[in-house]
């Protein structure tokens, strides 16, 4: 048994064989073969060994003309290594352990990539080592290579990274969890997970080199354990802790579905969800979301791998409204690039974070942006539809934008086309510029959603996504909690200035931990947006304490100098008045 330590960033408990994924979707099964197989797998293993060394020779033959000879000595090495080196090896596997000729070799190779890593020197050589791997697995499996999206049973996957475009193809009754060396606690596969109530933990380095396919892995998503080939002991206690945390969710939501969510001394607050696709609408409702805080519209883009049409566009939008009744709508209008991209728009070279983004993007694409926006109004003709710009940074990017609807809006007049004339626009406070000049942006807009996954990395100058620096990205930093504050209380003042006000939402991550809902409501917070799977326990949260007790809460938080000292303050805060199990993601790694 091996127990390893990443960052926790979609909560439950997933146990399963694992499938490790490589750059080309195989995986090696764990398969056992009776004794009198071994000598036939012995067999298949030294042909195919063959094979490979002949693939290796082909290889050193068409580089030999193209650069000398004198370069290609690794192939040789490789040769020497197949046949002197692991043969030995891979034989012993299949003749002790009588494990098919597949795996015996995935079970050497992972033992000595895991020996090289704790050396430069060594550690230098793994591409050779993944080299030969490769192609004898090929040799060994030919045609029978596994695809992820033809999984015949249940499984984890093992990944050294995913892509949004990835993960939103995996089918929930097949893909129960997943594990990878890479990524942060907020980037967009750790939101996908969250939203598809995927058990995930990332940023644990080494998990490909540690995990064979056919091992059974346990991935904790509220602890950010994963732990390889458990004992008998380690699976009972895991198995009997997923079914009570199973039992626990299911009654905290059908007690709470239909109880509003306010606090002890009557404050009432709304509870919104964040979805990626409008399927998820029925299961948001069912958990006591009064309507959807933040639709991201750019996993349609994904979806299509194109340009979505404004048909397609609008079809998703209506049957999104004609979902929610009479509850609110909130579309992001497309946020693509960093690390989400489609087949129409090539990624950026430098720097995806800081240039060709959000609403950049859109303004450099306006006849695309126009054909979301047109569908959107078209859509708001069916029920509260709200309309949400992404990275506004100035003044003069809101005006440009709101000017974009009103050409749409005057193409729509023209065509008789109905919608709601007075749709409200906000825009996402997710960069620093936004919260220091809130006052001024809110003379243009009618709410305001803070974005907290780009507001923190863009305060802290820490990319969400790498793992190499997650400890640094920090939601209760004292700067990050000052422009929280601010952009709350200039909600608060334009609320008693305007006829309408201006409400304030949140519908980052840190919206939909609980271990920041005493603090964010002591703030002022009035609107949570919050991925479907959490509202049941912010909601309990909420009606758990009063108005008095949050505002002291947030009063003493806002004292602390340093991120980790306010971090443990609210961590005890939520303990004490949540004391019941529950998916505590985010209140030990940040």
């Amino acid at each position: 048994m091996e127990i390893r330590k990443g960052i926790p960033v979609s909560p439950g408990i997933a146990i399963r064989e694992a499938f490790v994924l490589d750059s080309g979707e195989a995986t090696i099964p764990r398969r056992v073969v009776h004794e009198e197989e071994a000598g036939r797998e012995v067999e298949r293993l030294q042909r195919a060994v063959a094979d490979a060394v002949k693939d290796i020779r082909t290889s050193q033959k068409r580089a030999e003309a193209r650069i000398g000879k004198e370069h290609l000595s690794i192939f040789d090495t490789h040769v020497a290594t197949l046949e002197r080196g692991l043969l030995d090896e891979f034989i012993a596997r299949i003749r002790e352990d009588h494990y098919s000729a597949e795996y015996a070799v995935s079970k050497v190779m992972r033992r000595y990539v895991k020996m090289m890593m704790g050396d430069d020197y060594t550690a230098s050589r793994l591409p050779d080592l993944y080299d030969i791997q490769k192609r004898l697995l090929r040799c060994l499996l030919g045609e029978r290579r596994a695809d992820i999206k033809k999984l015949t049973q249940p499984v984890v996957i093992i990944a050294h990274d995913l892509t949004p475009s990835q993960t939103v193809e995996f089918e929930k009754d097949k893909v129960t969890g997943f594990a990878t060396d890479a990524g942060g606690k907020t980037s967009h596969v750790a939101i996908l997970a969250r939203a598809m109530s995927i058990p995930a933990v990332v940023g644990l380095g080494t998990i490909t080199a540690d995990v064979s396919g056919g091992d059974t892995v346990i991935i904790d998503g509220n602890t950010g354990t994963v732990i390889i080939d458990p004992d008998d002991d380690t699976l009972r206690k895991y198995s009997q802790m997923a079914r009570s945390m199973e039992i626990f969710e299911m009654k905290l939501a059908v007690e709470l579905r239909d109880l509003p969510a306010e606090t002890i001394d009557g404050r009432r607050l709304a509870i919104y969800a964040n979805i990626e696709f409008p399927e998820e609408i029925p299961a948001a409702i069912e958990r006591g979301a009064e309507g959807i805080g933040l639709y991201r519209t750019e996993y349609l883009y994904l979806q299509k791998g194109r340009m979505p049409s404004e048909k397609e566009h609008f079809e998703a939008y209506r049957w999104a409204v004609q979902q929610l009744g009479n509850r609110p709508l909130t579309i992001r209008t497309l946020d693509m690039a960093g690390d989400k991209f489609f087949g129409d728009i090539p990624p950026p070279v430098r720097n995806p974070l800081l240039g060709r983004r959000s609403i950049r993007l859109s303004f450099e694409e306006v006849d695309v942006f126009k054909t979301q926006l047109r569908a959107i109004l078209r859509a708001s003709a069916y029920g509260r539809v709200r309309i949400l710009f992404p990275m506004i940074t100035t003044q003069h990017e809101l005006l440009y934008a709101r000017q974009i609807v009103n050409e749409v809006q005057g193409e729509l007049d023209a065509e008789g086309v109905p919608y709601e004339r007075d749709i409200e626009v906000g825009i996402m406070i997710e960069v620093p510029s936004a919260a220091l000049i809130g006052d001024i942006l809110a003379r243009d807009v009618d709410f305001f959603s803070i974005g907290t996954n780009d507001l923190v990395q863009y305060c802290l100058a820490v990319d969400r996504a790498n793992e190499q620096v997650a400890s640094l990205y920090q939601p209760a930093h004292p700067a990050v909690l000052r422009l929280i504050k601010s952009v709350i209380d200039v909600g608060n003042r334009y609320q008693d200035e305007r006829r309408r006000g201006l409400s304030v939402g949140m519908c980052g991550e840190m919206s939909g931990d609980i271990a920041y809902t005493a603090l964010l409501l002591g703030l002022g917070l009035k609107e949570f947006s919050v991925s479907s799977a959490m509202i049941p326990e912010i909601k309990k949260m909420v009606r758990s304490i009063d108005m008095t007790t949050a505002r002291e809460v947030a009063d003493e938080a806002l004292k602390f100098t340093d991120a980790e000292r306010t971090q443990d303050y609210l961590r005890t805060i939520t303990e004490r008045l949540m004391p019941e199990p529950g998916k505590r993601v985010g209140s030990e790694v940040q």
